[in-house]
């Protein structure tokens, strides 16, 4: 699947600014209520703590892609979104994170969504382009950058 078939310009916000995991995973959650007004935004957020029980979603090199598996969805909504800030998000190599790439899958979709996931983590490998993404400043550019 295409990153831009994936992703759509209402789910990309560039410079937010938030100081912690918590509130950032609040935020993702509302963005995605938004998009998909017939999701309630507390089942999306809990989507996304519980997979952050299991282990932090914080992959490095200022990165995180949260991520949860949603009923009473039938395709994958995708949020990218740059803080201002790095927060700390427990990432791997404990460095803080910057860019939050989050997945919210249809719950049926497990191979499909283990082929996303990649996906998106093989671009966000580049560190040209992670750079490129911490300095824009307008939603759109943001959007553009990253489904190119």
């Amino acid at each position: 699947m295409s990153l831009e078939h994936l992703f759509s310009k209402d789910c990309s916000k560039a410079a937010v600014l938030f100081n912690s995991k918590k509130r950032m995973l609040e935020y993702l959650a509302q963005v995605a209520h938004q998009h998909a007004p017939h999701l309630n935004e507390q089942t999306i957020l809990d989507a996304l703590l519980a997979r952050e029980k299991l282990g932090s979603t914080g992959f490095g090199k200022g990165v995180a892609i949260p991520h949860g598996r949603l009923e009473g969805i039938d395709q994958t909504i995708a949020i990218i979104v740059t803080n201002r800030e790095a927060i700390n998000f427990d990432a791997i190599d404990n460095r803080p994170v910057d860019i939050f790439v989050a997945l919210l899958v249809p719950d049926n979709q497990c191979d499909q969504h283990l082929k996303t996931l990649s996906q998106i983590a093989d671009r966000l490998k580049d560190k040209q382009l992670c750079k490129q993404l911490r300095t824009v400043t307008t939603d759109q550019e943001l959007y553009q950058l990253f489904v190119a």
